[in-house]
């Protein structure tokens, strides 16, 4: 197998046109997509319905193109909707393809390779706790197998998308004797995404034991690898473990670092070096024709300063802290890659440390290295 990775623009969340018409071309079969990732334009907010609205018609519209019916598709493909381009960041989907080769190389170098998982679903006193963590890192595993990835190392990238609780989620818990995380919507976004983070970590042996009262409150615990978003629009865990395996063929790889802070381009710059792409200021119009797409968390330090500076984004009443992190990280990364076609998320909870986060890059190997 080898992995194809569509990088495309998206007018609303509904615009699919540019997936149809690589369809239409021949460039993209929809029975090899293992998972979409996208940028939506809502407020990534509990109430950001613009990341159901984008799932139900990429599902759609896949079922059209393959006549696999709606569930089947759901059970088979990956969407992870990530709501919020704040600033300069554009609206855009990910595609990840798998596609029949000849298998990988002969002389054992490692190119990109993708799996996907899904959980079960699970019940509104279940979010955020034991139970979420412990089907995430068995979803992971999975999702490795999947990808012919053997070692925790060779994965450089790990996608979540996971649930949320509302007010009637809250009730139903309640109903049925059982108490919940927490009753506050907005804060249990922040719980899913920081367990089904922990369960990544203990599924790449990042940490070997992890207990439910760490969510959100020992925050010295997290994966580096990890990136969580949470919706409104699911009840499962939709996973994509995105490494490099020799099973796999094809031009592409991808590296990741861990940006310390919003601010950290020396993460960045790793990256780049990981991927034999010098850092240069701007990026080099053959270095950027390399990169095929970048990955990464925003978060306001709750230190409230970055660097020693005073920040305001958890000062803001009317404005999400997660959104400033967003238009602020993707404004740090886009002055240097030279793009805002970034896929920059907000909620970091126990993905790198505070205030920072999971940095990758997929991009083609030099033609040299081919």
């Amino acid at each position: 197998m080898h992995t194809r990775v569509h990088r495309i623009p998206a007018a609303a969340p509904d615009d699919v046109t540019g997936l149809q018409a690589l369809v239409a071309s021949g460039l993209l079969d929809p029975r090899g997509i293992i998972a979409i990732l996208g940028k939506t334009e809502g407020n990534g907010c509990v109430n950001d319905f613009t990341r159901g609205f984008a799932s139900a018609t990429l599902t759609r519209m896949i079922a059209d193109s393959t006549g696999e019916p709606l569930d089947a598709v759901e059970r088979r493909v990956a969407l992870v909707m990530s709501g919020g381009t704040e600033g300069g960041l554009s609206p855009h989907w990910l595609v990840f393809e798998a596609v029949a080769s000849d298998g990988g190389h002969d002389d054992g170098t490692k190119s990109l390779a993708i799996g996907a998982a899904i959980t079960r679903p699970f019940l509104p006193h279940e979010i955020g706790r034991t139970a979420q963590i412990e089907a995430t890192a068995d979803a992971v595993r999975e999702a490795m197998a999947r990808a012919n990835i053997t070692s925790p190392d060779d994965v450089h990238y790990v996608q979540v998308k996971c649930p949320l609780l509302t007010k009637a989620r809250v009730a139903e818990a309640m109903a049925a004797g059982h108490t919940v995380v927490t009753d506050d919507t907005l804060k249990s976004m922040a719980c899913s995404r920081g367990a089904s983070a922990l369960g990544v970590a203990l599924a790449l042996a990042e940490h070997t034991a992890i207990h439910e009262d760490a969510v959100c409150r020992d925050l010295t615990l997290f994966s580096r690898r990890a990136s969580t978003s949470a919706g409104v629009e699911l009840l499962e865990n939709q996973i994509l473990v995105i490494g490099n395996s020799a099973a796999w063929g094809g031009d592409l790889m991808i590296a990741h670092d861990v940006m310390t802070d919003a601010i950290d381009t020396a993460a960045l710059a790793r990256v780049l070096g990981q991927l034999g792409i010098a850092a240069t200021l701007p990026l080099a119009p053959d270095a950027q024709s390399r990169v095929v797409a970048v990955l990464a968390k925003a978060e306001p330090s709750r230190s409230g300063v970055i660097r020693g500076a005073r920040h305001t984004m958890l000062d803001d009443s009317d404005i999400s802290g997660t959104r400033h992190a967003r238009a602020l990280v993707g404004g740090v990364l886009g002055g240097v890659l030279g793009t805002t076609t970034l896929f920059v998320s907000g909620g970091a909870e126990h993905q790198g440390p505070d205030g920072g986060g999971p940095l990758a890059i997929i991009a083609r190997r030099p033609v040299e290295a081919r």
